[in-house]
């Protein structure tokens, strides 16, 4: 069983055109940000029993990514990009503070491992709370992280499949640059578009 993480309906309009009737994948629109994805997440899991977890949406790209809007691509890194604590002398990140998100034998912090890897086009992503809207924010999260694709949901679901010992992967379209927020600029339509036609794509080849 695959489940097909999406934050909004608009995100999953093709998906459920095309696969809305296969019995092997549920999709869940989990609502905006970690919270409301973690919950929906951990529910379908209790439900659906998945083998599998893929998020699928939309997200920006850093000034610095060499990423383009209409580009898709898939996460080989999750991260928390905004759990940590402010101090004098800059962001302190879980590690630096001494607090593992998950505990164990090889602990995590802000970074959380993504195991499937749909598509050749790969680059860190960047889980935040409040969307980045200064170009200056931006280029601060991009150099402390080393991320590519800001989002609001990804790590948390990584961090819920992690605890429950499920491979996750996520894809997204690039609806918009990074930067001092434009929302005339943004491609969300056509950035959902190419991430569900990637996925499918994926799930076709399986």
């Amino acid at each position: 069983m695959l489940l097909v993480a999406v934050a909004t309906s608009f995100e999953s309009v093709l998906l459920r055109e095309r696969l809305g009737k296969r019995r092997d994948m549920t999709i869940v629109v989990t609502g905006v940000g970690p919270v409301n994805a973690a919950h929906a997440v951990t529910l379908a899991i209790m439900q659906h029993h998945p083998s599998e977890i893929m998020v699928c949406g939309v997200g920006g790209c850093y000034p610095e990514s060499a990423l383009q809007i209409g580009e898709v691509v898939c996460a080989d890194v999750e991260c928390y990009g905004d759990l940590g604590a402010a101090s004098p002398t800059g962001f302190l990140d879980m590690r630096q503070l001494g607090f593992p998100v998950v505990a164990g034998p090889t602990p995590i912090y802000n970074d959380l491992p993504i195991q499937i890897v749909p598509i050749d086009r790969r680059a860190k992503f960047v889980t935040v709370s409040t969307c980045t809207g200064t170009d200056e924010a931006a280029r601060s999260i991009e150099t402390r992280t080393g991320g590519a694709v800001e989002n609001m949901e990804g790590a948390a679901v990584a961090h819920v499949a992690h605890l429950h010992g499920i491979p996750v992967g996520e894809i997204r379209g690039i609806s918009n640059v990074v930067t001092n927020r434009d929302t005339k600029s943004w491609r969300l339509k056509e950035a959902a578009a190419v991430s569900q036609e990637a996925l499918l794509s994926w799930i076709a080849r399986r």
